[in-house]
């Protein structure tokens, strides 16, 4: 592979890789230590398979790389599977801008593919009302049409799929994952009672604490202050009067 070719191919590699993270995943997920992740890994995974593709070694190696890079398990935080998707995509733009297919725009396509892909399936508006969670109950519950009632009567939604961890008979608890639906009146009538709430209770509360804290003691003082004026003048002229 030219020099030439390994510069415009490193080019489109990094132009994919910021769409993808500083575009895609940081504006919608907002963990930065992801970012450093997936850009250096993007970086690392595109030399080793350039200096592989060049050698006699051949892709074979290359793609043998993919499948170690895929089964390392670092001591770090639990990724969930959005993130991993995220990470083997960034995976995939360094392998097919380091390979170098033999038409360069073979690979400036399967870049912008995988990008394109991770736009549409992460999009908000796929799938917005579907939910998942962990959930520990106080009591231990080993009917599963009972849990899944209690779920929907505590979450207020369709409950879709209901796995139980963990039930505890002892300590009397019990740790499902569910996974439910919201109603849409409910997704999109939440945020504007929020809205109206934030809007109004600080005009109402300003407007009530400003009037008496700032009206009613200058009237006060002003009107005070000529009444005792008049009595400590009159005073003096009053007392000589009563000794004759």
């Amino acid at each position: 592979m030219s020099v030439p070719t390994t510069l415009v191919l490193l080019a489109a590699d990094l132009v994919a890789i910021a769409v993808l993270v500083l575009g895609l995943y940081h504006p919608r997920h907002h963990r930065r230590d992801l970012v450093v992740a997936y850009v250096g890994i993007n970086v690392g995974v595109f030399a080793v398979s350039a200096a592989l593709a060049s050698s006699s070694v051949g892709a074979g190696l290359g793609l043998g790389l993919l499948g170690v890079l895929s089964i390392i398990r670092l001591r770090s935080d639990e990724l969930s599977q959005r993130e991993v998707a995220y990470y083997f995509a960034a995976l995939a733009i360094g392998l097919l801008g380091g390979l170098a297919p033999t038409p360069i725009w073979l690979a400036m396509a399967g870049m912008a593919l995988v990008v394109a892909v991770m736009f549409v399936v992460d999009h908000p508006a796929v799938f917005p009302t579907s939910r998942g969670q962990l959930i520990v109950l106080d009591r231990a519950i080993p009917d599963e049409n009972e849990l899944r009632d209690v779920l929907e009567q505590m979450l207020g939604a369709s409950v879709r799929s209901v796995h139980v961890q963990r039930l505890d008979l002892v300590n009397d608890s019990t740790w499902v994952d569910v996974r439910y639906v919201l109603p849409r009146n409910a997704q999109s009538a939440a945020p504007r009672v929020l809205t109206a709430t934030a809007a109004t209770t600080p005009t109402a509360v300003s407007t009530h604490t400003a009037a008496p804290t700032q009206t009613a003691p200058t009237a006060t003082a002003t009107q005070a202050t000529p009444h005792t004026a008049h009595p400590a003048q009159a005073a003096p002229s009053y007392a000589p009067q009563v000794t004759r």
